[in-house]
């Protein structure tokens, strides 16, 4: 599966662009450059091993699946969620297996619900969504606010990807010395709510287990554009020591940055403007994104390779 995947990256130029503008970014190198070739390799075959784990996962049951995670990190994220005054927000990526981890938290009993996106590919998103549930593990469709308010205001734990691509109406962040946006999703629903953001990590060890690491958990103090702001760097912070500390498990090939300087200086404006209170964090209007972010992926044509959510 994983030569499978690499075929998948020769084969689409269009998928290929994208993977190495993203991995140039990462490696600070132009995308033409051999390392970069070779990192984008590497990550389409760790996404086709991870693509066997998760078609191997339902047959596993609950159990053997939270043994793929160290229990004691879980223990260590207990008191983290019991600490705060809303729910706790994991600010996730596409890196390691993001199903092992929620799968070990639901066997525990506690109370886990994930944001999918259920538009691309509606039969994926049952699939999945029967696979989750079995764990314990409840599916938010990416619409459903009122749900997605209600898991929070119960004090519960949500999840939501970080790195579903770039949008123009994100939050503008630095990620690896370049502007791009992170949905605004988090920081303002944590706002909201009184929840902790709590950004993880996760990795594929040697042994076959998945290693569990977060940075300090973000509170945000308010819905002002630059606490949003402020909050939203802290998530791209985190989220760019994950991605380098391994990223040939990072299995993201929608374009992250945006393709133009223009663009770029345009997001380095409104953060200044956001965080000197002369502006808003988020551009409403300009796309068909619902409130707060929680937008699906960015719809590109001829898509082979989506991943799951």
């Amino acid at each position: 599966m994983g030569t499978g995947g690499q075929l998948s990256y020769l084969a689409w130029p269009t998928k290929r662009r994208w993977s190495n503008e993203n991995f140039g970014h990462v490696l600070g190198l132009p995308p033409e450059h051999p390392r970069v070739r070779r990192l984008a390799l590497a990550a389409y075959r760790e996404y086709g091993r991870y693509l066997v784990e998760l078609m191997r996962l339902p047959g596993l049951g609950p159990e053997k699946v939270a043994a793929l995670v160290d229990n004691a990190a879980l223990d260590r994220i207990e008191p983290i969620w019991r600490e705060s005054k809303g729910g706790l927000i994991f600010a996730v990526a596409h890196l390691g297996n993001n199903e092992a981890v929620a799968a070990g938290i639901a066997e525990r009993g506690w109370p886990i619900s994930v944001v999918a996106d259920d538009s691309a590919f509606p039969e994926m998103f049952e699939l999945l969504r029967r696979q989750r549930e079995s764990w314990g593990v409840h599916i938010i469709a990416w619409r459903n606010l009122r749900e997605i308010f209600a898991v929070l205001r119960r004090r519960e734990m949500l999840a939501l990807l970080i790195d579903w691509g770039y949008r123009e109406d994100g939050i503008p962040v630095r990620l690896f010395d370049a502007w791009t946006t992170l949905p605004a999703g988090p920081a303002t629903l944590a706002a909201r709510t009184d929840s902790r953001i709590l950004p993880i990590s996760i990795r594929r060890g040697g042994d076959g287990r998945f290693d569990i690491r977060w940075s300090e958990p973000i509170e945000v103090a308010s819905s002002k554009p630059a606490d949003l702001v402020r909050a939203t760097q802290a998530m791209a912070d985190a989220l760019q020591a994950a991605i380098g500390a391994a990223p040939e498990q990072w299995y993201n090939f929608k374009p992250i940055w945006p393709a133009t300087r223009e663009e770029s200086r345009e997001l380095e404006r409104r953060a200044a403007a956001a965080l000197a209170g002369r502006g808003p964090a988020i551009v409403e209007g300009q796309t068909a994104a619902p409130p707060l972010g929680l937008a699906s992926p960015p719809r590109r044509a001829a898509d082979p390779a989506a991943e799951p959510s």
